[in-house]
């Protein structure tokens, strides 16, 4: 079955080994191109994430090198992974193509200038988390004691975000921030977020605000990240379906994607350590929905919610 992967930081692994990884085998790699190829995946989100801790004046060149690696190690290195620029390059895919597109976790690098994220819209980001659990000059992150919403330069990237199609991700803001979000984006999207009531986490999602992303038939990507599925990270692929099972509960079976993590944690799911091993999770929901409904949470439910 196909799927499609809203979030793996592979390019941060990518970047951090300066070049000493290769994107088609190392196995240091959750996300590679053996891996993807093994796992069924036909669309893979490529986030960029720069650490709060490197300082804001290197931030960006970070987010450029990122994107470096991106197209010289990936795109060009492998002409089966084909750069997603339109969503509806997506149905153009020919057999073994894998779709590839960018992600911006984080708006600290471009500071507080608008013309940097013109640039990266242009070298094909397609999603803005506003956050990491840090706060920046546009709200405040999951971690922030100070609990902000957003800021008046946050309300001007959601709106640039409205203006150019582009998702505005929730999945690491404050609850605060994610309001906010929910007032004004067109296109909100949880990237990779669980369920609080199964597992009580910060970067989880209450039901009241997954309940708000159905009602704005908006997308929630179930995260594989074990401390965020089961409370004590010891987690297994039932684990993985109980999330599912709740978000169905609170009527979300159409709102539900995948968005595994992949190389941005250190624990796995057991059974589901990389992108391989994908038919696994899609074999044991087989206990619990139907065809129709797994190809949904695989890839339909995303690719029928586009921004149009």
């Amino acid at each position: 079955m196909k799927i499609i992967d809203l979030h793996c930081d592979a390019l941060m692994k990518l970047s951090d080994a300066k070049g000493k990884l290769s994107f088609k085998d190392s196995i240091e790699l959750d996300v590679n191109l053996d891996k993807l190829k093994r796992g069924g995946v036909k669309v893979q989100a490529f986030a960029i994430f720069v650490s709060p801790s490197l300082p804001s004046s290197d931030q960006f060149q970070e987010v450029i090198a990122q994107i470096n690696y991106f197209y010289s190690e990936i795109l060009e290195k492998y002409p089966e992974m084909r750069l997603i620029r339109s969503w509806n390059q997506i149905s153009q895919l020919k057999e073994g193509e894998i779709g590839a597109f960018l992600t911006l976790e984080g708006v600290d690098p471009i500071g507080n200038d608008l013309k940097k994220l013109t640039l990266l819209y242009q070298l094909g980001i397609r999603s803005i988390g506003l956050t990491w659990n840090n706060g920046n000059l546009a709200a405040d992150g999951v971690a922030e004691a100070r609990g902000a919403g957003l800021s008046r330069f946050g309300r001007e990237i959601v709106k640039w975000c409205n203006e150019h199609q582009l998702f505005v991700d929730v999945s690491h803001l404050h609850p605060t921030g994610f309001w906010d979000v929910m007032s004004l984006a067109k296109y909100p999207i949880a990237s990779h977020s669980n369920a609080m009531t199964i597992c009580e986490h910060r970067r989880n999602l209450t039901d009241d605000q997954i309940r708000a992303m159905i009602e704005r038939d908006a997308m929630i990507h179930i995260v594989f990240c074990p401390p965020f599925v089961k409370k004590g990270g010891n987690a297994t692929i039932i684990d993985v379906i109980y999330q599912i099972n709740h978000i169905v509960a609170l009527g979300g079976i159409k709102n539900i994607g995948f968005g595994s993590d992949f190389d941005g944690i250190e624990s796995k799911v057991e059974g589901l350590s990389d992108a391989s091993m994908y038919s696994n999770l899609i074999e044991a929901l087989k206990a619990f929905y139907s065809e129709e409904e797994i190809a949904g949470f695989a890839y339909q439910n995303f690719l029928d919610r586009l921004p149009r």
